[in-house]
């Protein structure tokens, strides 16, 4: 993520003493993003990444680490915190709350083939799965509630048409019963950035920082949104065919997913326009910060409403 708040090589070699895990070699900031302040760190006994946390409240700090511990010890390729030498996951590090994971091995592809799609859909389904046994519980922070108080802070900046455009879909969404779909915790975010590429395997699926409980098919129309769309931002019907077949393979998806389909798609196009819009029109300040383009997700939402009868879903 963008780097908002500096980490001195000082600071975080006196913070690493109360870990296991060796000493300093090199510290790095990571540049892409726009929530937390992430860094490279590079010890004696291996390469972790380190996360400063900039907005989220302490308190909800633990449900992300646990999660992804949990997720960890059933074996999916997950960054399981690291616990310090008084056993916590979550310490101090220049005023902010912070966590040190072990960085995963491969690279995001940001071009997936068809049979990545498909293992794609089959990871989600098994993130899901494990999920279902997962004790703690907070809600999507990024759900109906963030999405109708977002709009009303960003409407006043988007011209007249954009502004129609978010009234309308903020009001079609209140008349979601979301509570009909099969519900979990949900990642979120896994945007193809987010996934590591190891050989021809799933090396890894990163950034579990807007996770929460949801509904399960909310998370696949996030992710389909953004694996399986083309560079005019429509749907490419046969990667996500095979998305959703390797995902229904795992999980099987019911006849309620299948009527809430489009709406969902809507409801994911829906709340990347509104977080890049927020970001644009509300900036943080951050000594590197990426503001990606808002349009790129109003465009999408555009088309998903235009082609509510005409979407892609399993084959029968």
């Amino acid at each position: 993520m963008s780097v908002f708040t500096p980490v001195t090589e000082d600071a975080l070699g006196e913070w690493l003493s109360n870990y296991a895990i060796g000493r300093l070699v090199r510290l790095q900031g990571i540049s892409a993003g726009v929530q937390n302040s992430n860094f490279f760190v590079t010890t004696t006994l291996g390469r972790y990444v380190l996360t400063l946390f900039e907005t989220m409240p302490r308190a909800e700090l633990p449900f992300y680490l646990h999660l992804m511990a949990h997720l960890a010890r059933h074996g999916l390729p997950v960054p399981a915190p690291i616990a310090d030498l008084d056993n916590e996951y979550l310490g101090t590090l220049s005023g902010k709350p912070a966590v040190l994971v072990k960085c995963l091995t491969g690279a995001s592809d940001m071009q997936p083939d068809l049979d990545r799609c498909r293992k794609m859909g089959t990871m989600l389904a098994g993130l899901h799965l494990a999920g279902q046994r997962f004790g703690r519980r907070q809600d999507n922070p990024r759900g109906p509630a963030w999405r109708t108080r977002t709009a009303q802070a960003v409407r006043h900046y988007l011209p007249d048409d954009e502004r129609t455009l978010l009234d309308t879909e903020i009001q079609f969404q209140h008349t979601i019963d979301i509570d009909a779909l099969p519900a979990g915790v949900i990642h979120a975010d896994v945007f193809r950035d987010n996934v590591l590429w190891d050989g021809n395997d799933v090396g890894g699926v990163i950034d579990f920082y807007f996770a929460g409980n949801d509904a399960l098919l909310f998370d696949v129309a996030v992710t389909v949104n953004d694996w399986c769309s083309t560079e005019t931002r429509e749907l490419d019907p046969v990667r996500t065919r095979a998305f959703l077949e390797g995902y229904h393979a795992e999980r099987p998806l019911t006849d309620a997913e299948h009527a809430a389909w489009p709406a969902m798609l809507r409801a994911a196009a829906l709340r990347f326009w509104l977080s890049r819009a927020e970001d644009f029109h509300l900036p943080r300040d951050g000594e590197m910060v990426l503001v990606k383009d808002p349009d790129e997700y109003r465009d999408m939402l555009r088309l998903r409403i235009a082609a509510s009868h005409d979407l892609p879903w399993i084959s029968p």
